[in-house]
Parts: structure tokens; C-alpha cells; sequence
């Protein structure tokens, strides 16, 4: 009874990790929403935000998770943007330490700026517990797209990523 438990719980969680490592969330349409959101941490991000700003697909951006160090100058100067178009549409986001609290942060800041549609980008492993913390901090009308950023991750990161998405699931089970 026991060895048929375990075997059926591998079995389930080996399937989980082939769907999760197989079929990784892609970059989203041509679709506009108020406001971009992108999560530092991840090569491609902040790049894919500034473009959709570019393309008008979006009004503003929160660049949430910032270290409290960099200045917007600095930042701007990074990813040669006009200090116009941080004046006007982009936000540092200093609060976040990782992937909860950067969803506590946009929460945050979408309630402030009456956002109701947001683009969320981040790359394509980390895209569903992001996402999932998101939607679990959101006001219910809000609108996310999810605009994963390409990536050929390393089976470890994968590996782990997986995991994160478990125990966050698993912490939303018990109301954490």
C-alpha cells in the first residue's frame, strides 16, 4: 500500500516536472494593457518592458525589485532610456526581495495607479509562479497578460523552479 502511495505521488511529480520543463509559458501577443510590469532577475526582462513601452502596447512600467543602490539615472543609462520616458512611464520598484514580494509590490503599485489590464514579463520558467503569486495579490478586476521572455534554462534551474512553483501552490493551500 505504502510502495504503491510513493510510486503514484513519483509518478504524478515526474509527470508535473515534464509538463512544467516541456512546455514552457510563451511571449504574448500584440495585446495593449494599461501598464507593463517586469520583475528583475532575468536576462531579457527589463529589455522586452522597455519595448513594449516603445510599442505602445502599454502606458507605464513598474520595474519591481530594484536594488535600493541603483538610481534611476544609472538605470536609465543602463538601458539608454530618455529621461522623458522615465520621468514619464517608468518605475522603480526598491520594496521587492523576490518573487512574493514583488507581487506584493505591484499589487501595491497597481491600486495606486488605477491600473485594470497589466502586462506581466518575466522569463518563460519563472513565468508561472510569478504569475501565480500575482494573481493571489491582485484586486480581483485586474487583467494580466503573461509576456514570457525565451530563455534555454539549465535542467538545475528548471529543476528548482519547479519546486518553487510546489511549495508556493502548496503555501496557497494553506492560506500562506
Amino acid at each position: 500500500m505504502i510502495r504503491r502511495s510513493v510510486a503514484t505521488l513519483f509518478l504524478i511529480w515526474a509527470l508535473g516536472f515534464l509538463w512544467f520543463a516541456v512546455w514552457l509559458p510563451q511571449p504574448a501577443q500584440e495585446t495593449a494593457t494599461d501598464a507593463v510590469i517586469v520583475p528583475t532577475g532575468g536576462a531579457g526582462r527589463i529589455a522586452q518592458g522597455l519595448d513594449v513601452l516603445d510599442r505602445g502596447l502599454a502606458r507605464q512600467m513598474l520595474v519591481s525589485g530594484v536594488d535600493r543602490e541603483v538610481k534611476p539615472e544609472e538605470f536609465a543609462a543602463q538601458f539608454d532610456v530618455a529621461p522623458e520616458r522615465m520621468e514619464c512611464c517608468v518605475t522603480l520598484g526598491f520594496a521587492a526581495v523576490d518573487t512574493r514580494s514583488n507581487a506584493a509590490e505591484t499589487a501595491q503599485w497597481v491600486v495606486d495607479n488605477k491600473v485594470k489590464t497589466l502586462r506581466l514579463v518575466t522569463t518563460d520558467w519563472h513565468m508561472r509562479r510569478a504569475a501565480r503569486e500575482l494573481d493571489r495579490a491582485l484586486p480581483d478586476d485586474v487583467t494580466v497578460v503573461r509576456d514570457a521572455v525565451p530563455s534555454e534554462p539549465s535542467l538545475t534551474s528548471l529543476f528548482l523552479e519547479y519546486h518553487k512553483l510546489l511549495a508556493s501552490w502548496v503555501a496557497g493551500l494553506f492560506g500562506y
